[in-house]
This record gives C-alpha cells, sequence and structure tokens, in this order.
C-alpha cells in the first residue's frame, strides 16, 4: 500500500504541472509577443547603432541635470502622494471595514469609480476645480493648476480606493475580540490599536502604500495636464522624449530605469502578499461589521463622509457643472456639439468616440478574460518560484511605461504575419494588457478558497482537466468572473498611455478625444472635453454600481 501510495504521488505531481504548464502556455504566449517583444524593440530601436549596442547612453542621459530632475520629481512626488493617501483613506477603510450604515453599498462604488477613470478625465476634473476659471478660482481666486498641489490630490482621489479596498478588506476580517482583550487587560484604545491591530493590518497598510507608489510613479495623465511644462514624470517624459523630440535614445534609458523601479517595487509587493495571505487567522465580515455606537463614532463616519463628498465628489460634480456651462447659459449646447466634425480635429465628430470606446472595450474584456482567467488557474496553487515568477509578469503592464508599449506596438508590429498596425485589433490588444492583471487579482483569491478536495474527487471520477474546471470551479467562480469582466471593462475604457499612439484620427477613444480637444484652444473644445469626459465618468459609475450589486465579501480582493 505505501509503495503504490509513493507511485500515485509523483505522478499526480507531473499531471498538475502539465496541466499548470499547458493553463500557462497562452498568457504566457500573450505577454511575450504584445509586451516583451514591442518593450524589447523600442529599447533595441533607442540604443543600438549600426547593430551595436550603446549601453554608455545609459550614464550619459542619466548625467543631464534636467533628467536627473525629472527622476528626482516623480520618486519624491510619488511618496508624497502615497503619504496623504494613505493619512485621507486609512480612516476611511476603518469606517467601510466596521461600520454598517445605509447606502454604504452605493458609496462603496462611488470610491471606486475615480481609480477607473482615466486619468486624463481626473486630471481634467481637477483642471475644473482647480485651474483658471474654476470653481476655486471664481469663489475665492485661488488657483492650484500650476503647483504640485493639483498633483498631489488628484492622486489621492484616484488612489483613495486602492487603500480602502486593500486595507479595509482585511480590516472587515480582523477578530475585534483581540483588541478587545488588551483593553480589558488595561490597555487604552490608541495602545491596544498600536500593539494589536496596526501589526495585524501592517501587510495590507504596506500592500496598498507599494500599489500607490506604483500608480503614482508612473503618473502619465494627471501630470501631463496638471504639470503643464513645469512638472514631469518619467512616464511625461518617455511621452514628450517619443513623441515630441524623437529622441529615442534617451526614451529608452528612461525606460530601463523605469522598468528596474518597478520591478524592485513589484518583487517587495509580492512579498507583502505573501505575509498578508498567511501571516492571520481571519473571521468572516459578518461578525465584526455593526451599527456606529457612540458620538466619536458617529463623528468619525461625518468626518469620513465629508471627506469623500470634498475630494471625490466635488471633482466629478465641478466636471458636470462645466460640461453644462455653455456661453448661453446652462444647457446641453456642448453634448450637441459633440456631433459635428467641423472642428477639424477628427476625421468623424467627436460622439463616434463613445460608440469606437465600447467597441475596443467589449473586444479587450474578452481577450483579458480569457488571458487572466487561464492565468488564474495557473496561479492556484501557491508555492513554486516559477508560479511566483508567473505572478510577477502579469503586473508588469500596471508599472512598465504604456507610453513605451504603444509606441513599441507602432514599430515591433510591422511585418507579417504580425503586421497589426493598420488593424483595429491593435487598441484592444493594448488595453486588454492593462486589463489582465485585474481579472488575475479579482479571480485568484476565489480559486484558492476552493476546495481542493473537489478537484480530485472529480478526476477520481475520470473527469478530464477542462471539465474539472467547468463542473466544479466555474459555479464558485462565475459571480468573481463576471465583476473580473467588469474591472477589465472599465480599465479597457480608460487606457490612454498605449493608445494615445495607436488610436487612428477616424476611430479614437473616448480617452484620446478629451486629451486632443484640450490640447486644442477655445472655449468649445473645452466643453466638448468636458461633455465627453461626463459621459465616460457616467459610463464608467454605471459599471460600478452594476459589480457592486453582484459583489459578495468573498469575490477577491479588490
Amino acid at each position: 500500500m505505501d509503495l503504490a501510495r509513493t507511485e500515485v504521488a509523483p505522478r499526480k505531481s507531473r499531471k498538475e504541472s502539465a496541466t499548470r504548464m499547458g493553463l500557462m502556455a497562452l498568457p504566457v504566449a500573450f505577454f511575450a509577443v504584445f509586451f516583451a517583444y514591442p518593450v524589447t524593440a523600442i529599447v533595441a530601436r533607442g540604443l543600438k547603432t549600426d547593430g551595436a549596442w550603446r549601453f554608455g547612453r545609459i550614464g550619459e542621459v542619466l548625467a543631464q541635470s534636467d533628467i536627473r530632475h525629472v527622476l528626482w520629481f516623480t520618486t519624491w512626488q510619488a511618496l508624497a502622494s502615497t503619504a496623504l493617501t494613505l493619512l485621507i483613506a486609512l480612516p476611511g477603510a476603518y469606517v467601510f471595514a466596521r461600520f454598517d450604515f445605509r447606502g454604504k453599498q452605493v458609496l462603496r462604488a462611488v470610491v471606486t469609480v475615480p481609480f477607473v477613470l482615466p486619468t486624463v478625465v481626473v486630471g481634467t476634473a481637477f483642471l475644473a476645480l482647480v485651474g483658471r476659471g474654476g470653481l476655486l478660482d471664481q469663489l475665492w481666486g485661488v488657483r492650484l493648476d500650476t503647483t504640485v498641489w493639483a498633483i498631489l490630490l488628484a492622486h489621492v482621489f484616484f488612489n483613495y480606493a486602492v487603500v480602502v479596498r486593500t486595507v479595509g478588506g482585511l480590516w472587515s476580517q480582523l477578530d475585534p475580540r483581540q483588541e478587545e482583550a488588551a483593553r480589558m487587560l488595561g490597555a487604552s484604545r490608541f495602545a491596544a490599536w498600536r500593539k494589536v491591530t496596526l501589526p495585524a493590518l501592517s501587510p495590507a497598510v504596506a500592500a496598498a502604500a507599494l500599489m500607490v507608489f506604483l500608480f503614482t510613479f508612473t503618473s502619465f495623465g494627471v501630470v501631463q495636464i496638471l504639470g503643464g511644462p513645469t512638472f514631469s514624470t518619467l512616464e511625461v517624459e518617455i511621452y514628450r522624449q517619443t513623441s515630441e523630440i524623437f529622441d529615442l535614445a534617451t526614451a529608452a534609458v528612461l525606460t530601463i530605469v523605469q522598468f528596474v523601479a518597478v520591478g524592485a517595487i513589484l518583487a517587495v509587493h509580492a512579498w507583502t502578499v505573501r505575509r498578508r495571505e498567511t501571516a492571520l487567522r481571519l473571521v468572516a465580515p459578518e461578525v465584526t461589521v455593526r451599527r456606529p455606537r457612540g458620538a466619536g463614532q458617529w463623528a468619525l463616519l461625518g468626518g469620513v463622509l465629508a471627506s469623500i463628498l470634498v475630494l471625490l465628489v466635488l471633482p466629478l460634480g465641478v466636471l458636470v457643472q462645466r460640461s453644462l456651462d455653455a456661453p448661453g447659459g446652462y444647457g446641453f449646447a456642448y453634448y450637441k456639439a459633440l456631433t459635428s466634425s467641423d472642428s477639424g480635429i477628427f476625421l468623424v465628430a467627436p460622439i463616434a468616440a463613445i460608440g469606437n470606446s465600447l467597441e475596443y472595450a467589449l473586444a479587450a474584456t474578452a481577450i483579458a478574460v480569457v488571458i487572466g482567467g487561464l492565468a488564474a488557474a495557473a496561479l492556484t496553487r501557491r508555492t513554486g518560484r516559477l508560479v511566483r515568477g508567473f505572478d510577477a509578469l502579469l503586473m508588469l503592464p500596471l508599472g512598465v511605461s504604456a507610453v513605451t508599449v504603444g509606441f513599441g506596438f507602432l514599430i515591433a508590429l510591422d511585418e507579417p504575419p504580425l503586421d497589426l498596425r493598420s488593424s483595429w485589433i491593435l487598441v484592444p490588444l493594448a488595453q486588454a494588457l492593462v486589463g489582465v492583471p485585474f481579472v488575475v487579482r479579482t479571480m485568484l483569491p476565489v480559486l484558492r478558497a476552493v476546495d481542493g478536495r473537489l478537484r480530485e474527487a472529480a478526476a477520481v471520477l475520470g473527469a478530464s482537466p477542462w471539465r474539472v474546471w467547468r463542473e466544479v470551479d466555474l459555479p464558485m467562480v462565475r459571480r468573481a468572473l463576471l465583476i473580473a469582466a467588469g474591472f477589465a471593462f472599465a480599465v479597457s475604457l480608460g487606457e490612454f498611455g498605449a493608445t494615445v499612439f495607436i488610436a487612428r484620427p477616424d476611430n479614437p477613444t473616448l480617452p484620446v478625444a478629451v486629451a486632443r480637444l484640450l490640447g486644442r484652444a477655445g472655449d468649445l473644445n473645452y466643453g466638448q472635453a468636458m461633455a465627453l469626459s461626463t459621459i465616460l465618468m457616467v459610463v464608467c459609475a454605471v459599471a460600478l454600481l452594476l459589480l457592486e450589486r453582484i459583489r459578495t465579501d468573498r469575490t477577491g480582493g479588490f
């Protein structure tokens, strides 16, 4: 009997490894062709001369004072944005984790809307709030669009949901009785929180801080709109060197620098996630959530609601207000102007961007769900360097320059059998690269929660791996799959960094149309940009509200 078990175990292990490799094959091929190849091609184009690599160019570029200033600003604004976001969002994470109140589900969707909005729309919203002629300028004569404060506040607006969902998701499952026991032993409320709850939360706080730092370190649309010629991040500088100065060597060096920095951030993030998954015994969220009690808790809830209203809702409200504030009085004049193609900015009417974006986003969602679903299934088993390396690969598109990817598409995918420059599929492919990590992060926790014995029982009864997935996993993860598809759709709809290079003038997407309208002088162009931004915001908000209706506390981490 022992000999039989010894023979079965290696056979089972080999079968599992073969199944995992089969699941990984398509995602690896997808990332190799549509991510690694374009990025490598654009870097090689910049650093190769007459067939020889010029690595000395790296030192030459980094020695330039203006490039060092860009590196310094990129780093310190990311650190400042991360600290400010944690300071403002952690009370919100506590409120969503511990309190039950009317409208909580809707408010959770409202908090998440800024995260899935295109960075161009976020920049536009804050431009309408703090820029020339904005709300603060009209009321008090205050303008922040030429200062770094506008960028920092916009980053808080964009990343508030990252902290609330990452930290709040764990906080809602921490057993409050541990802190209560410390209080009974004589510890003050703050001491109990500092010595019991904070250490338990530290992996989630670290993971959220790293993700916020990653998103702000690679910030593009927000800084491009609000920073003007004074402030530039690495991503903005890569875009400027590529599309305006045509200095591919400098752009390639900056891409390498950003890639190394992002790789280090993701490595530390993966370590914090593993700590969060293994260090704690958690309870069901229903055990920890209750109605606020006492004046202090009601005051905390009121303060969080006020901060959400001012920092998140107000910029979106101003965006809507500016889209309706036409020269002849409030109305839909700017929306009606979207049906005209007389502006000369596009070959079609700006309103066509809505249909284009929806079609592209649907195609990108289908690709992201297939690739991300296979990847999540392959990652279900947590152990092994191969699995951890594959997981890190899937996260790279969130941090590597989207500008480099988009321009790399034009450089690399220009010869048969991959001559796709004139094909419509190029845009969905670029958008799917950003959507895949969200599919994986949403589905993976649910897949790992499925009892492995159910899969083993189905396999013993003769079910193929595909049938095991269809009969065991799919019924349990169907809800998570819908949520993953919704997030992929929302982020695909707002992708801008890569799409700005590859969207054709006769088929612009909504973010590209907004950016081009903002780049042209005139109240009409500005008003149309606000109108398109409002439409995009509404579409994202509706998608998020639908997701919250089907979400359960077990459907993924984000």
